[in-house]
């Protein structure tokens, strides 16, 4: 998945505002205890941050 792709998921899915402060503060246990933003500058491939995202928030399998 392209950063780009993932970044208009977030978007979707929480709107833009919200989707920008999420990636910023808030700390994912299913990504090591990093943000969204540390887990990209980590490396961590944008699909597997969006399945921990998905799982923090419950979003529904049909939007996975």
């Amino acid at each position: 998945m392209r950063i780009t792709v993932f970044r208009r998921l977030m978007a979707e899915e929480f709107g833009p505002g919200r989707a920008d402060v999420l990636a910023q503060d808030h700390v994912l246990s299913g990504l090591g205890g990093r943000t969204v933003e540390q887990a990209l500058a980590a490396g961590i491939p944008a699909k597997e941050i969006w399945r921990a995202v998905c799982a923090a928030f419950d979003v529904p399998p049909e939007r996975r």
